[in-house]
């Protein structure tokens, strides 16, 4: 083989590793094992590989996958996430980025087994994840160890998984953040809804964490004595979440409701309907249906995440990762922010 036709990807292929350790290996970045370190120079060695003859316009592109929820026209929410990672995508000069985005149904748990496969399937450099459902992520990352191909998990982690790195919110600090405003704002004797609207409420870790912050809220130092309430809603239709809000709210006691995830416009609606201008909302998630509800105060607070700053953020450590070795922080919380009417256009800003 001609040596000014060796490329990086020619000795990866033959080392049966990444193009990252490869690159890493060459130009002496970051930790990669001995006995991987040795068989890459050898191979390298064998084909005659030279660096410096290498020309600029022959440097691998790095090829990064992010996987995450569909935007659908009723939660924007994710669109934040990848114009982060594509605002970033386009900022990198130092290296080339093969971007390429799949994404999911939030709402469906074959459709994210399949395009995680698919993921799989294009054995890229390294992933992005926005992992929704706890069982299938644990399936996805496991072949992705399995294939030495790094990952992100971004917006929620996964337990017993092994990411280089995790950038988001601290769900179950976040569950006691939103308890400390319900707290605040609600007499000590009035009863809490906690509404959950997703379907198989055990595999959404993320929520069953912010559950549990908000529990040990009271359950540390809240005033609030009167009953915490769990309501499940397994569908997303708007039907659905009138007809158990309907049931729920026969209790004449309830004075404030919480919703875990970022469908709190569905109950402000309902409540909206119904003109119960006496209850407190809080929910999660500054986008276009919530934020109409907050502007009007039915929903009265919105903790809000840092969704394009993870993005951003996540393609930065990825890609420094693969060309560079270096390995970011293992947890990188991002901070949560209190928004209500008053304060919207500061958050904007």
């Amino acid at each position: 083989m001609k040596t000014d036709k060796v490329t990086i990807k020619d000795i990866a292929n033959a080392a049966g590793v990444s193009i990252g350790t490869v690159d890493r290996v060459l130009h002496n970045r970051g930790e990669v094992a001995q006995h991987t370190r040795d068989n890459i120079l050898r191979i390298a060695s064998q084909l005659n590989y030279r660096a410096a003859e290498l020309p600029r316009s022959e440097v691998e592109a790095i090829r990064i996958v992010a996987i995450m929820p569909m935007v659908d026209s009723e939660n924007n929410f994710w669109a934040c996430h990848r114009e982060g990672i594509e605002q970033q995508a386009a900022q990198i000069s130092d290296r080339r980025v093969d971007l390429n985005i799949i994404t999911y149904s939030i709402h469906d748990e074959a459709d994210f087994r399949i395009k995680s496969h698919n993921v799989v399937e294009m054995k890229p450099d390294g992933v992005i994840i926005a992992p929704t459902f706890s069982t299938e992520s644990l399936d996805f990352t496991r072949e992705l160890d399995r294939l030495n191909i790094p990952y992100i998990f971004i917006d929620t982690m996964i337990d017993n998984t092994n990411p280089i790195s995790f950038i988001g919110e601290d769900a179950f600090q976040s569950g006691r953040v939103a308890a400390s405003v319900v707290d605040f704002g609600i007499p000590v004797e009035r009863d809490i809804l906690m509404v959950n609207i997703a379907k198989n409420i055990g595999n959404r870790q993320h929520l069953n964490a912010r559950n549990q912050g908000f529990l040990s809220y009271f359950m540390d130092k809240g005033r609030n004595t009167g009953l915490k309430i769990s309501v499940e809603i397994p569908e997303t239709e708007y039907a659905m979440v009138e007809q158990k809000m309907e049931k729920v709210l026969q209790n004449a006691n309830v004075g404030a409701i919480w919703v875990s995830g970022s469908r709190s416009y569905m109950v402000a609606r309902y409540l909206e309907k119904i003109n119960r201008r006496d209850i407190i909302l809080v929910g999660y998630d500054v986008y276009d249906q919530n934020i109409e509800y907050l502007k009007r105060d039915i929903i009265q607070f919105l903790i809000a995440q840092q969704p394009r700053e993870q993005g951003r953020r996540s393609l930065r450590a990825i890609v420094d990762f693969i060309a560079y070795g270096r390995r970011p922080m293992q947890t990188e919380y991002q901070k949560v922010e209190i928004v209500n009417s008053e304060s919207l256009r500061f958050f904007y800003n």
